[in-house]
């Protein structure tokens, strides 16, 4: 007997309203049909739900070229996303769920555009022995997630830009990436596209079950439509999920200026800082205390942290020309 489709098309390349159509997707949506979402994003680095995003990522570098910064519900690794990256998700009960299904169906949809593609033990697909496709997994009781990527032609020169930590001293509970040896699909067919390899996968998706369904587009109006995809969205979009989720860490920095040295450690808890320690030979012992006191409960974000050397300013004007410099210095550091 035929399965229930459901195919579900993203109208957005925003990450935040992507990755919340998943979570709705997968905490919402009956199991019992067979759904596929396909999306891609504008440019992102996407991080594991348990990862540092200061170690993996340069933040400031991200900042300065509008890249977005988004965290997963999912475990796993830190990846860069661009319009050359095309996303497929599976939903299904868990009692009907076969991986085995879900990478045929990728594989079946590269191979009609002449592109020869197997699976490797690690779950990735591969290509002459390159990775063009990596994937995740979520399983509950009742249902079973299959999230992966298809690497079209997505600027891999960009990769290092963004997923690369600055040579920050910091120690880190959160989970290193692993990098891959990873090939574009456009390489092996001129002929493939986001829109093309959409088409694909869903053909393939209709033939390995047997049946057909009308793709869905989704697009910012569904925020109004589907009031609980909001509330996904909004948590997405919030610092305090992107941020805040962090692992607890620390961050120690040394610098000397022309007026003195100085030694600063901080230990940062879900995004806030927490205990401070300053050392200096050339700052005051009331200053060194103005800003042990002014730093903790900021967040580790260089608006904030210049607000608390605001503190110290006002408090020392004297040493105004000094502290501008500490300001540069730390919040440069924390980008």
């Amino acid at each position: 007997m035929a399965s229930t489709l459901r195919v579900l098309i993203s109208d957005t390349t925003n990450p935040w309203f992507n990755l919340a159509t998943e979570d709705w997707i997968f905490r919402e949506l009956n199991p019992e049909t067979r759904t596929l979402f396909l999306w891609r994003n504008a440019d992102t680095v996407v991080i594991g739900r348990h990862q540092n995003p200061w170690v993996e990522c340069r933040v400031g570098a991200m900042e300065e070229d509008r890249v977005y910064l988004a965290r997963r519900q999912s475990g796993g690794g830190a990846v860069f996303h661009d319009l050359g990256n095309t996303n497929f998700t599976f939903l299904s009960a868990s009692d009907t769920y076969s991986q085995d299904d879900n990478f045929a169906i990728i594989i079946a949809a590269l191979a009609r555009f002449g592109i020869t593609a197997e699976r490797s033990g690690r779950n990735d697909v591969l290509v002459d022995g390159r990775k063009v496709s990596g994937s995740a997994f979520k399983h509950t009781r009742e249902r079973s997630f299959h999230h992966g990527t298809l690497l079209i032609d997505a600027d891999l020169g960009r990769l290092q830009n963004y997923l690369n930590p600055t040579k920050k001293k910091l120690v880190s509970k959160g989970i290193k990436s692993v990098r891959s040896r990873v090939a574009n699909l456009r390489e092996y067919s001129a002929a493939i596209d986001h829109d093309s390899v959409c088409t694909a996968v869903m053909e393939s998706f209709f033939e390995r079950y047997g049946a057909r369904c009308e793709p869905e587009l989704l697009n910012a109006d569904s925020l109004r439509e589907i009031p609980s995809l909001q509330a996904y969205y909004d948590q997405m979009a919030d610092w305090d999920w992107r941020f805040g989720k962090t692992p607890e860490f620390s961050h120690h920095l040394e610098e000397r200026f022309g007026w003195g040295g100085i030694d600063l450690h901080v230990n940062v808890v879900h995004g806030i800082i927490g205990e401070c320690t300053v050392f200096s030979d050339a700052l005051d012992p009331d200053m060194i205390d103005s800003l042990q006191a002014a730093l903790p409960g900021k967040r580790y974000i260089a608006e904030e942290v210049s607000t608390a050397v605001d503190e110290v300013v006002a408090a020392h004007p004297e040493r105004a020309d000094e502290l501008e410099e500490l300001r540069a210095w730390v919040c440069a550091a924390i980008r």
